[in-house]
């Protein structure tokens, strides 16, 4: 399992149940992804902004979502509309993120 997340987090996030366990190879991987995705969007390594032993809780529910949202659209096309939900994953994440000057 990732680092910062459990798979129990990961399924109750996702609505899955507990012992419906057939993708649990593959939530693992995505939890792995979010982790390097929000990591690289922070432009900090994660334990940076541990906190009492845990990552901010803004934090943790940007890569929920990001998980959520491959595991829902595996592919990279769609055949419908995808909106992005204003304020979620920026919004989380820009609460930590590392802004570089020039």
């Amino acid at each position: 399992m990732s680092n910062y997340l459990t798979l129990a987090e990961i399924k109750k996030h996702l609505n899955i149940d507990p012992s419906f366990t057939d993708d649990d190879t593959y939530l693992d991987t995505l939890s792995y992804v979010a982790e390097d995705a929000v990591a690289k969007y922070l432009d900090c390594d994660l334990v940076d902004l541990y906190e009492n032993g845990r990552l901010p809780k803004a934090v943790v529910h940007a890569m929920l979502l990001l998980i959520g949202n491959m595991y829902k659209y595996r592919e990279s096309t769609t055949s419908g509309p995808v909106n992005v939900i204003p304020h979620s994953f920026d919004l989380l994440c820009d609460l930590y993120r590392n802004f570089k000057i020039d």
